[in-house]
This record gives C-alpha cells, sequence and structure tokens, in this order.
C-alpha cells in the first residue's frame, strides 16, 4: 500500500485540528481534542483556540485556569503545554524521560556529587508551600546546599517534580511572574500511576494523524515508540503511516479556509516531516528566522503557510494596532481578500480596545 499523499495528510490533519471549520465545542473539551497547545508564552496560544473555535471567549479558558480545569506544565518536548487537569496527571510521568534527558543534558555536570533525591524531597516542600518562581527555589535550596548553583538546583527540581506554572500568569488580560507548585499541590491528586503510552499515542493520533512513528516521537520527544505501536491495533496506511482505525479522513480536495495560527502552534511542529503543512517558501524563511529567534505567527492559505504575521501596538491603552503580513509567496486576489477579512477578525479579538485597526503588508524577500 502507498503512502497517503501531501493533501491526503494535510487535510486530515486540518480537520482534526480543528482548521478545517471553527467548532462549536467548549474550550475545555478543545484543549483535550487538540491533545493540549504548546504554551510556554503566557498569552499567544489563546490565539490558538481562537482560529479553532466559533463564539471564543478568552475569558472562559482564563476561568479554566484559575478553577484547575486546564493547567500550563512541562510535557511534550518538555516544553510548556497547556492541557487538561487529567491529561496533566496521566501525562506527566510518561515524558518523565524526556524531562531528564533535556534537563540533564544543560546542567548535569552542576549536578555532580549532588543527592539528587534529598534534592528534589526538599524542593517539593518548597513548592507544596508555596508557588515560587525558579529564582526564588533556587536561593532557598542553596541555603541547604551551600556553594551550589542556585539555577542548577531549580532545574533539577524542575526535572524532578511535576510542576504546574500558576496564575495570574497565562490569564487573559493579566501578568504575572512564572511561579510554579507541583501538581499534586494545585490539582489534590497524584501523578498516575500506571500511565498508558498506547492512550498517548492514541491521543495523538487523533489530534494530528495520520503519522509515522517518528512523527509521534517528534511530539512527544520519547524515543522507541515502535514496540508500543507494533503491539497497537491500528490503520496502516502504508508508507509508515498509523492512524486510528475510525479516525476521518477527509478528501483532499476539501476546501481549507485562511487560518491564523500563533507562534508555538503544535500543528507546525508535531510531526518529523511537515511539509503536510510547512509550505518550501516557509521551510527556508525559517532557517533565517531561527538565526534571530524571531517566531512570528503563520497565516494557512489553501492548508499550507503562505505568509508571516505580527500586530503591532502603539503605546498607550488606545493606541492604534496595526497587523503586518509577509507573504511568502504571491497571493492571488481572492486569497488576499481572505486574508485580509480573517486578519481584521484577527484585530478586533486581538486589540479590541484600540483606537484603530490597520493592516498593512510588508515586502516579500
Amino acid at each position: 500500500m502507498s503512502a497517503p499523499g501531501q493533501r491526503a495528510l494535510n487535510r486530515a490533519t486540518l480537520a482534526r485540528q480543528l482548521l478545517l471549520e471553527r467548532a462549536g465545542v467548549s474550550p475545555l473539551d478543545a484543549v483535550g481534542r487538540l491533545a493540549g497547545l504548546q504554551a510556554q508564552t503566557p498569552h499567544t496560544w489563546y490565539t490558538g483556540l481562537w482560529s479553532r473555535l466559533a463564539d471564543f471567549d478568552p475569558r472562559e479558558v482564563s476561568g479554566l485556569l484559575t478553577g484547575r480545569e486546564v493547567v500550563r506544565i512541562a510535557l511534550m518536548r518538555s516544553t510548556i503545554h497547556l492541557v487538561t487537569a487529567q491529561d496533566a496527571l496521566d501525562w506527566r510521568p510518561l515524558v518523565q524521560p524526556v524531562i531528564d534527558r533535556s534537563t540533564r543534558g544543560a546542567f548535569g555536570k552542576e549536578w555532580a556529587g549532588l543527592d539528587e533525591a534529598a534534592v528534589v524531597a526538599s524542593a517539593r516542600t518548597i513548592f507544596d508551600t508555596e508557588p515560587l518562581t525558579f529564582a526564588e527555589a533556587g536561593r532557598r535550596l542553596a541555603e541547604q546546599w551551600p556553594g551550589r548553583d542556585p539555577a542548577a538546583l531549580a532545574q533539577l527540581a524542575r526535572a524532578g517534580l511535576a510542576l504546574v506554572q500558576t496564575p495570574p500568569r497565562g490569564v487573559w488580560g493579566a501578568s504575572g511572574l512564572a511561579r510554579h507548585t507541583t501538581v499534586e499541590a494545585w490539582l489534590g491528586e497524584p501523578v498516575t500511576t500506571l500511565p498508558s503510552m498506547e492512550k498517548l499515542i492514541i491521543r495523538y493520533l487523533a489530534a494530528f494523524g495520520p503519522a509515522t512513528v517518528r512523527d509521534m516521537q517528534v511530539w512527544s520527544g520519547l524515543t522507541k515508540l515502535a514496540e508500543v505501536v507494533a503491539g497497537m491495533r491500528l490503520a496502516d496506511l502504508g508508507g509508515g503511516y498509523y492512524d486510528l482505525l475510525d479516525a476521518p479522513r477527509p478528501a483532499p480536495d476539501t476546501p481549507a479556509p485562511v487560518r491564523y495560527l500563533y507562534d508555538f502552534d503544535n500543528v507546525l511542529r508535531s510531526h518529523h516531516d511537515r511539509s503536510r503543512v510547512v509550505s518550501p517558501e516557509y521551510a527556508a524563511r525559517r532557517d533565517e528566522l531561527m538565526k534571530t529567534n524571531i517566531e512570528p505567527g503563520t497565516i494557512l492559505v489553501d492548508g499550507s503557510v503562505a505568509a508571516l504575521w505580527t500586530v503591532r501596538r502603539e503605546k498607550g491603552r488606545r493606541g492604534s494596532a496595526t497587523l503586518g503580513i509577509e507573504p511568502l509567496r504571491k497571493l492571488t486576489g481572492r486569497e488576499r481578500d481572505e486574508v485580509e477579512t480573517e486578519g481584521a477578525s484577527l484585530l478586533r479579538f486581538a486589540a479590541p480596545e484600540a483606537a484603530g485597526h490597520e493592516i498593512r503588508y510588508q515586502p516579500a524577500r
């Protein structure tokens, strides 16, 4: 059996990521269906939900955060994700090797000679007592282990504990330092003792499939998933692609509307082969952007990245807001109309208080 074509992969992924049409589901249900949203920035991920949900109200998601129904926690690829409370408890033990590997690679030399278990146990008491920044926790740990780098001690705690970022960090319209507490203290429950890797793969395929084992490993940061997949009852689509038996796979010619993706949108970073969504023009441009540590938003046109976007606000609460669009290829007149219509909606969402809204095109490079 031959592998599914790029447009078939594209439409299937867009459908599961709620990007073919805005879904009339609750934000809580959407976060679960999407297998979480990458959310290391405090607020840009709200745009990811706005692009996917009908009648989206960001204040509802803020209520989920403060109500502890969703949390922001280091998970896949050791990056902060917004997930449901249950997914945090189920998935954090599964990705422990990923967090161990990335953190030890950066700080392992600083931990030489430490009783790591003792540091983690002390850190649990500290973080259970009150939410703290890593700098604050590091200083407290350094009082017990003098002469040790406080930052390295704090990162050892991050690796050994399931820590959530607490509000007001991440709340729409609010700000706050990145303070952390243990997921057990925040949710009042322990992490899952016998988590299922098979269920994690099912959730991944439901949100990002069809996919290869390498795709699954890129999304999660885990390795050796081929052994797990081999024991599962999945649809083998050929070419190394697997899927759920009853998963929707829209026709390749299904229309795909213009959609604005935020800077760390998972749809762009959850596959080994990203060509189902990442255009050659964007791949080339992103290599350049990575050197400058700039991560703009992207615009999907016919399901593929065709332009970059940023929103700039004038100083002052009533300043104007400008949407800057940098096409990566020549857009047709109809495509420009759709990009501008959706962009105007984005400005109303992102800057409703602005005195004026403007859309400006930047020359393609």
